[in-house]
């Protein structure tokens, strides 16, 4: 229950009220002065408490109890089929019915449909995540801009763009139970690119004492490519790919691609990308070690690892 900013009482005060009145005898014009309120006020919450007892103290909707000019439940359910089955705007509704704007808006506001998105149910999201670790990998691939200086980011000066540098790929490989991440920026993102990737990232996680038994990508060229998929069946490593336009299927990569440019990509201004390339294996060991994990309650992806040993 929602009480006026300014109101003199609440159900807790109308009840004291009441018991003063009725059980300790107070008279009703002291009582009221005692609760700050005025005796016709006292008197009708002392008439509510004997009709309805204390639910009766509670505060009652302001809508009027007979509404003669409230629009026909035929004209709202007309309103409301246009909505839900041709998807047709307010303005289009009021047209076709010949009903004023405003009515439709109030109609559609109240049967919940206000925006079209309200139309289409949010999608389920199923979170996962796997008991042990190398039991499924996310690999996933983000493009970065080169700069031999700093640009107009930093700048706010337009005729400091860098024009014409190119691109640097960030390839990053995370364990979906521990999260623990390994990372590394190449020069492009072609099949052998990141199958050689892959293999390195293998072998790493390997000395940590974790074998990679599944590794899931998107539908990229370089995931789809012959040489990658050779690597994975060298390795006895299941390879799966995310639906179609459904990139949270590999959310936890994307998630930590979105850290990645928060915390270091875009961290602090660079003076080139030479640079903010050296940065990335601190970064990296800080992230695995010592940064705690807001999906794994506050521990560091290694100490997840550890204990899951």
């Amino acid at each position: 229950m929602n009480l006026h900013s300014l109101a003199r009482s609440c159900p807790a005060s109308r009840a004291l009220l009441v018991r003063r009145i009725s059980d300790e005898g107070w008279h009703v014009n002291n009582a009221a002065s005692a609760a700050g309120v005025s005796a016709r006020t006292a008197y009708k919450w002392l008439a509510r408490f004997r009709s309805d007892g204390v639910s009766g103290l509670r505060d009652r909707s302001s809508r009027p109890l007979r509404m003669p000019r409230l629009t026909s439940p035929d004209w709202q359910l007309q309103v409301v089929t246009m909505r839900r089955e041709y998807r047709m705007t307010s303005p289009a509704i009021a047209r076709q019915l010949r009903l004023p704007r405003s009515t439709v808006c109030r109609i559609l506001a109240r049967a919940g449909m206000s925006r079209l998105r309200d139309l289409d149910p949010p999608p389920v999201v199923r979170r996962y995540q796997k008991e042990r670790p190398g039991e499924l990998v996310h690999v996933d691939i983000k493009k970065l801009g080169r700069f031999a200086r700093a640009g107009k980011r930093v700048t706010d000066n337009p005729r400091q763009a860098n024009r014409g540098i190119g691109w640097e790929f960030v390839h990053v490989c995370v364990d979906d139970a521990t999260r623990i991440a390994y990372v590394e920026t190449l020069d492009d993102e072609l099949g052998t690119t990141c199958a050689r990737f892959f293999e390195r990232a293998i072998a790493w996680f390997a000395s940590l004492g974790i074998r990679i038994e599944r590794v899931i990508s998107d539908n990229g060229s370089g995931y789809r490519s012959f040489v990658f998929a050779q690597l994975c069946k060298l390795h006895l490593i299941g390879h799966l790919f995310t639906k179609a336009y459904r990139p949270q299927t590999n959310g936890k990569a994307e998630r930590f691609i979105q850290t990645l440019q928060r915390e270091w990509a875009y961290a602090r201004p660079y003076d080139s990308s030479d640079q903010r390339r050296q940065v990335l294996r601190p970064w990296v060991r800080h992230y695995n070690r010592r940064r705690p994990h807001g999906s794994l309650d506050g521990e560091t992806p290694l100490a997840k690892l550890k204990r899951l040993g």
